[in-house]
């Protein structure tokens, strides 16, 4: 599906770069006049997917994340956050609600949140190789493009 507009971003793995990938997506986002409740579901979304590449994907090194923001027809909003990380090796387990690999201190809530806050949510995923998280949202139309 070609897109009416799109931007790709490329940063570090360092926790500070998640709430600027965040803050671009809500501004890449403004150009749809989504309500506050989708634009707060949509922050959240690339919040968890960027969050899972820093920490998961890149446990002892800075490695590369690549956020790219797709506007397709029907005022759909497609998001893909990508690393090259250590990969997940299996990822239908890592998307059970509470499984994680951080420890403790992690909730293992992540594909679960994301998964709540769209309305598509697809990962691929190959140990060694790094992560590829794509997920879908509609947003109400408000104004015409």
């Amino acid at each position: 599906m070609p897109a009416l507009n799109s931007v790709k971003l490329e940063f570090p793995s360092l926790s500070a770069n998640e709430a600027f990938a965040r803050s671009c997506a809500a501004c890449f986002a403004a150009q749809l006049d989504p309500t506050l409740e989708e634009l707060g579901d949509l922050k959240t979304a690339v919040s968890e997917a960027v969050t899972n590449a820093v920490v998961h994907a890149y446990p002892s090194e800075i490695g590369r994340v690549l956020l790219k923001l797709r506007l397709l027809e029907g005022n759909v909003l497609e998001v893909t956050v990508k690393d090259w990380g250590c990969g997940i090796p299996d990822v239908a387990q890592a998307m059970e609600p509470l499984f994680t690999t951080g420890g403790e201190e992690r909730s293992g809530m992540g594909f679960s949140i994301m998964a709540c806050f769209t309305d598509k949510l697809r990962v691929r995923s190959a140990p060694g190789r790094g992560t590829t998280v794509v997920m879908r949202k509609k947003f109400s139309r408000r104004i015409q493009l």
